[in-house]
């Protein structure tokens, strides 16, 4: 077992990067890629990495992709930050393994959203978390999906939930600001459980008004930019914070809104960072990457942004 060489701050705080998962097939890692990606985004200034996560691509991986992965990112990394590891899953045995390979590999936490297709009560989900978390060896984040799972974890739950041990936090990709408030208003009493947002659009606001920073899709590509918003909202540099949100709005509405699918967001990054030079583009299925239409778009706009590796 390799030990965890960083310790998890309490709250843990900044940008934390959702990372792609770069692939060469359907199951196959893109090993040279996912290097790249790596130091390009640590070179950005983040303060932790986020594996297995939607934006990873985690329901449409095998285990021994997973694990692959896990060991391949842990191994890169080296503690230079925590690496929180996605071990969502249908199977509370499987949770259970992915979170004790994370440990294996060196990681500093795992993140967990309600397990998808049956419809599970609140009263439900929270025997869920009391039976689960002590068989998890690393510390929890709860993650908020609930366009994907079809599951929330209410604003009470996530409050009942933060006096288990090992449940350290929660990353909210609702999109939701009242749901987001309604968590802080809950956890005054709590200053070390950390609140993280999850859509990048929302990083000003929620860490202006106290929350402790963001899982950026869109840090993958220019990482250096979310860290400059979080830093200058936590400062509350306002002329700067709106100069910085308006480049993450650009973005945003750029990469994420080409094509007709939901799945756009996704595609959308992956396809620009291949034309940045730093990894391939495919897609796990059911989905698959852009065609050349939509990949000219997306050269376009990378040009446009000025989104480059060596930025």
């Amino acid at each position: 077992m390799k030990s965890n060489t960083n310790v998890l701050p309490r709250p843990l705080r900044g940008i934390i990067p959702p990372l792609v998962t770069p692939l060469l097939d359907r199951d196959t890692l893109d090993a040279a890629g996912l290097e790249r990606l790596i130091e390009h985004i640590l070179a950005g200034g983040v303060h932790g990495l986020f594996v297995l996560g939607t934006t990873g691509e985690l329901p449409s991986l095998s285990y021994r992709l997973r694990y692959e992965l896990i060991e391949r990112v842990c191994g890169q990394v080296k503690g230079r930050v925590p690496v929180l590891v996605g071990i969502t899953d249908t199977s509370f045995v499987e949770s259970v393994k992915i979170a004790r390979k994370a440990q294996d590999a060196g990681a500093q936490a795992v993140v967990l959203a309600p397990p998808y297709y049956f419809p599970a009560g609140q009263a439900e989900l929270l025997e869920y978390l009391k039976h689960l978390t002590p068989e998890l060896p690393l510390p929890v984040f709860l993650y908020n999906m609930p366009s994907y799972t079809k599951l929330v974890y209410e604003p009470e739950t996530i409050r009942t939930a933060a006096d288990f041990p090992g449940i350290v936090g929660i990353k909210d990709s609702s999109g939701n600001m009242i749901y987001f408030r309604r968590l802080q208003s809950l956890l005054k009493d709590h200053p070390d459980f950390s609140l993280l947002i999850g859509r990048e659009e929302l990083l000003a606001e929620a860490v202006l008004f106290g929350g402790h920073g963001c899982v950026c899709g869109g840090a993958n590509l220019i990482p250096e930019l979310y860290v400059d918003l979080y830093n200058a909202a936590c400062s509350k540099d306002l002329p700067k914070v709106e100069s910085l949100h308006k480049k993450v709005m650009e973005l945003s509405n750029a990469i994420y809104n080409v094509g007709r699918y939901e799945s756009s967001f996704l595609k959308g990054l992956k396809c620009a960072l291949s034309c940045m030079g730093i990894c391939n583009d495919f897609m796990a299925e059911p989905f698959h990457r852009f065609r050349r239409a939509e990949h000219k778009v997306i050269q376009r706009y990378v040009k446009e942004l000025g989104i480059t590796p060596e930025r």
